[in-house]
């Protein structure tokens, strides 16, 4: 008797939870689908950043081997640092096209159980 006792009590533990959880998910709207402000505008500085570093370890390090120790990393900064500009370009495009189209991102995020997911919410093209 102890144990059909126990295994309603479970089923009934198990109900509420389900019910909790989809209450919850009904109700607060997951933060990693949409990109805020400060999320875009970090991705920009990072790309921007990353680019000016790229150049200036290409250059710098293409200065000790050649020994012209200013001129080449001056180049290659100059180089990474419109390289910064042109991928922060076309990131800012590639937001703004998803913004037009109603969408409020264009990159995937990772759903439930590690799908792929849109957007939407949708599964990506390709069903996986």
């Amino acid at each position: 008797m102890q144990d059909a006792n126990e295994r309603r009590q479970i089923a009934a533990l198990e109900a509420r939870i389900a019910a909790a959880k989809k209450q919850h998910l009904q109700e607060a709207p997951r933060q990693d689908d949409h990109y805020s402000a400060a999320s875009v505008a970090w991705r920009m500085v990072t790309e921007l950043v990353a680019g000016l570093g790229i150049g200036f370890g290409i250059g710098y390090g293409l200065d000790v081997a050649f020994g012209t120790l200013p001129f080449l990393m001056v180049v290659f900064t100059l180089v990474g640092l419109a390289a910064g500009i042109q991928t922060m370009m076309r990131t800012a495009r590639e937001i703004e096209a998803a913004a037009q189209a109603g969408h409020p991102h264009k990159t995937e995020t990772a759903g439930p159980q590690g799908t792929a997911r849109n957007a939407d919410g949708a599964r990506d093209q390709n069903g996986d």
